[in-house]
């Protein structure tokens, strides 16, 4: 049987345009130890096939292998990735065998993750602790072994789909951000390119042979010549304040803006690093670290994509125009709505206690059943916090076959024990508009998301918090550990302008459905915090589970719209106490 001959990638010297990602990854294979290249951007621009297009004008190592281009799917397992038990060996030759896995052959080339953003956390730990060491250590299943694992670790990812993890973040080197808007020019050609392409993949790729063997030796040459770049005492003092300038944490920032300014001098075949080469990669060190607002780039450039120093808020809504000069609150706030309005502050003021269910989930009359099984089988469990078994599906291979001694058929099974338990997530939606201010209800809604926060840390938990006014919706916590103390955090705060409450809840849906595909097992228990001063409608937006709406309204004559939006996502209601009640 004659296998069919595997389709080329589309060849790196022949996609048009994208200068910037095309010279960081470039970078990148000049120096590997920079730490890889970030690739943000929306779908169709492409990002996969630049970095898969990378891997043919890679240089051969001394002994004339090529690098390896290893791809790392979302679906892989953590055996895959770190390597296990060679089950074939074990049950024809009775040895216990070590299998590789993705990162041993990656070693000494590219691993490339597409839709980094959306990898369960499990594989991102596993990934972060490998790529920081150079060392893949595996400690399972009875197999010690530790090999060297350096690659250049290339990541896509399409913001609009999830954002990726701080410490995934910062470990890569580079960040390079696609716009889309692409001249028209450029769409052209690059259809033209394409059809090429596809006419005739093979002698397509002939055709451009010249320019990639070009690329590949003037690479080689790069990576000769890089340890005899020199930088002067200037370049060091010029990159640690404009680092601290931007407020980054760390110096991961400082090595790296280093490294990547020497590769591009030794790209340039320059005998030393200038203002020119710090210049040129400056927005891609610091485009994902950036922390102090408003600081823009050296030189007059501007980073791909621009600054990203207010993540949060990067694909917020424009905020609306300011009301007319005379406009009173009264015309602001006709029919609940208000409109744009400078941020007010209002100091918080402590919640009473709000009993909330631990599972704020309906339960039905079948998951009753169950879970009194359940309990009376294991004698503690009910509805608690944890709802897992003793042990999974998943096989426990070494136990069974030492349990086996080495009989086949396998005369008992064993299998691996689950988790502890599911990791939970507070995801808490705030509602910040101008509505919330009449009575201190802002001021009692801070005190009340700090009651949550304090209940989350205590029991180690995860919180998000997202708040929703002046037509637009703010990260104001990313998803994380809960923190001790979120006081000050909290206190400057501000509240004002209309309510986007149909935004927000379209962002935390599609926010939890990333969340639970990267972290499989996750307990989200979502928390709509309002006062109902709005006419928009959450009746489309569906169920949304273990969620509670709590009714922040103080009014004498309650309107019921909080009442209303909970039945419309199938939520639990609750009536925040009302003053006298303190």
């Amino acid at each position: 049987m004659v296998m069919p001959t595997p389709q080329p990638e589309f060849p790196f010297s022949a996609i048009v345009g994208q200068q910037s990602l095309k010279t960081a990854l470039l970078l990148n294979a000049i120096n590997p130890r920079i730490g890889g290249v970030l690739i943000s951007g929306p779908r169709g621009i492409a990002k996969s096939t630049m970095a898969r297009g990378l891997a043919d004008v890679l240089p051969s190592d001394a002994d004339g292998k090529h690098p390896p281009f290893i791809n790392l799917p979302l679906g892989t397992s953590e055996d895959r990735l770190t390597g296990a038990l060679n089950l074939q060996q074990v049950l024809s030759e009775q040895k216990v065998v070590f299998e590789p896995g993705l990162l041993a052959r990656a070693h000494q080339g590219v691993l490339y993750v597409d839709e980094v953003n959306l990898l369960p956390d499990a594989l991102v730990d596993l990934l972060l602790d490998t790529a920081a060491r150079g060392i893949n250590v595996v400690e399972r299943e009875g197999i010690s072994h530790t090999h060297d694992a350096r690659f250049m670790l290339i990541g896509t990812m399409n913001p609009d789909e999830g954002e990726l993890r701080p410490q995934l973040l910062d470990r890569f080197g580079l960040c390079v951000e696609l716009g889309d808007a692409i001249p028209v020019s450029e769409r052209v050609a690059i259809v033209r390119q394409r059809e090429a392409f596809e006419h005739d993949p093979h002698g397509y790729c002939h055709d451009w042979q010249p320019e990639q063997a070009n690329l590949t030796e003037r690479l080689r040459l790069a990576r000769e010549a890089l340890s005899s770049v020199t930088a002067e005492d200037w370049v060091y003092e010029h990159i640690a304040m404009r680092c601290q300038s931007a407020a980054v944490e760390g110096l991961r920032a400082d090595v790296t803006w280093h490294r990547a300014a020497q590769a591009h001098a030794a790209w340039r075949n320059a005998d030393s690093i200038t203002a020119e080469d710090l210049d040129a990669v400056e927005g891609w060190v610091l485009a994902h670290r950036r922390k102090a607002a408003g600081e823009p780039p050296a030189g007059g450039s501007t980073p791909p994509g621009g600054d990203r120093s207010n993540q949060g808020s990067s694909r917020q809504q424009s905020a609306p125009q300011s009301p007319e000069p005379g406009a009173d609150a009264k015309t602001r706030n006709q029919g609940g709505q208000w409109g744009a309005m400078p941020p007010q502050p209002q100091s918080m003021v402590a919640a009473p206690p709000v009993d909330l269910p631990d599972n704020p989930a309906r339960v039905t009359q079948g998951t009753r059943h169950l879970l009194a099984t359940r309990s009376k089988k294991k004698g503690k469990q009910s509805l608690g916090r944890y709802a897992t078994g003793e042990f999974s599906r998943k096989p426990d291979w070494f136990a069974t076959l030492a349990a086996s001694r080495g009989q086949w058929p396998l005369k008992e099974w064993r299998f691996k024990r689950q988790r502890a338990g599911q990791p939970v997530l507070h995801f808490i939606l705030l509602d910040t508009s101008g509505s919330t201010l009449d009575s201190q209800l802002f001021a009692r809604a801070k005190g009340l998301v700090q009651q949550l926060a304090a209940k989350a840390y205590s029991a180690r938990e995860q919180l998000a918090i997202l708040g929703f006014g002046n037509d637009r919706v703010d990260s104001i916590l990313p998803k994380r550990r809960a923190p001790s103390d979120m006081l000050n955090q909290l206190e400057t705060l501000g509240g004002g302008g209309g309510t986007p409450i149909r935004d927000a809840m379209q962002a935390a849906v599609r926010a939890i459905v990333q969340w639970q595909r990267r972290e499989p097992g996750l307990q989200v228990r979502t928390y709509l915090i309002t006062d109902g001063r709005t006419r928009q409608s959450l009746g489309d937006i569906g169920p949304v589970k273990d969620c509670v709406v709590i009714d922040m309204e103080q009014s004498p004559v309650r309107r019921g719209r909080a009442r209303s939006l909970a039945e419309q996502l199938g939520a639990t209601y609750q009536i925040f106490p009302p003053m006298e009640a303190l």
